[in-house]
């Protein structure tokens, strides 16, 4: 699949971006997919749970050792927390209250982002909506690494410690490329979370605090759960810049796997995604898809051609209608 000297630029393109016209076709041909643009009626219940099982791992872990704590941040509170991300990526579509109760969806994803430590979620969705609108945007999509990642993580030792630091990636880059004014629901975002991060050290001293933040550290990290950040839409096959992954960790990842069909269907909640493949499979069945996350990883670090290089970008100019 690569080539002994890696990629040393991004792939160009310039067509626009494949989701928008396939959405068109796939409304013309299958009217009821637009049933399955509703709320997921389920959604606010288990992200409910997840808070409160990492509240209660948090008094469960004020007196651990050291390294029980990161073990246990790593093997349950990672897995919690990396879930939790992908519940506020579905939020962020509205898909916990519907797109009428705009700020209900605005403060759950605050209520999500509690266990996370750090404050997350008014920003996520800030710069999401442009991931969608401009899929490799130059200078817009900030999912697409940097130039300086590109040249920089080229070896596997390298791409080993960039997967490592995901998280610290995923939050500065952002700032780099595409800075935008502070808003202020961010910074009642960030008042909240100070003070449940407070909270919780009154509460329990230390301890529970960095078993927070190092479940969000590990668990965004070099994490089985973290192969889906580059199975989405590193350019693994030339000419295909989303893939799907049908897996099971779907099921503790509110089905941010089926890519593809989110990408198609932003509006649509992760819990519906599998019907939209049951309602057009001939849209999807043909598609190259994923098998294993582990392997997305594994691949990523061993093979050449792959690396923050290996993305579709395209120069795309900027809406004017403010949405």
């Amino acid at each position: 699949m690569g080539n002994s000297a890696g990629r040393s630029d991004f792939e160009w393109v310039y067509t626009d971006q494949p989701h928008t016209q396939r959405r068109k076709e796939m409304l013309a041909k299958y009217p009821a997919i637009k049933a399955l643009m509703r709320p997921d009626p389920r959604l606010k219940w288990a992200v409910t749970g997840l808070v409160l099982a990492q509240l209660l791992a948090c008094w469960l872990v004020r007196g651990l050792a050291w390294r029980w704590l990161l073990f246990w941040a790593y093997a349950f509170g990672g897995c919690v927390n990396h879930s939790l991300t992908l519940a506020i990526h579905d939020i962020s579509h509205n898909a916990a209250f519907g797109t009428g109760r705009a700020a209900h969806n605005r403060w759950f994803a605050v209520f999500a982002n509690l266990p996370i430590g750090m404050p997350y979620a008014a920003s996520f969705k800030k710069y999401h909506v442009d991931h969608h609108r401009y899929l490799g945007g130059d200078g817009l999509d900030v999912d697409v690494p940097t130039r300086l990642e590109g040249w920089l993580f080229c070896t596997p030792a390298r791409k080993l410690l960039w997967l490592a630091l995901q998280p610290f990636f995923y939050s500065l880059r952002p700032l780099v490329v595409h800075p935008k004014a502070v808003t202020r629901m961010e910074v009642l975002n960030t008042l909240v979370q100070l003070a449940a991060d407070a909270t919780v050290f009154a509460l329990w001293g230390l301890k529970p605090v960095v078993y927070l933040l190092a479940s969000t550290l590990l668990g965004l990290g070099l994490h089985p759960i973290s192969g889906h950040f580059v199975a989405e839409h590193y350019m693994f096959l030339k000419g295909h810049e989303t893939y799907s992954y049908y897996g099971p960790l779907n099921w503790i990842t509110f089905n941010v796997g089926y890519h593809v069909e989110h990408h198609d269907f932003p509006s649509i909640p992760g819990c519906n995604l599998p019907l939209v493949r049951k309602i057009a499979p001939e849209y999807y069945d043909h598609l190259p898809q994923h098998h294993s996350w582990v392997k997305v990883l594994w691949d990523f670090v061993f093979e050449d051609s792959l690396g923050p290089y290996a993305r579709v970008k395209r120069v795309c100019k900027v809406a004017e209608d403010g949405l």
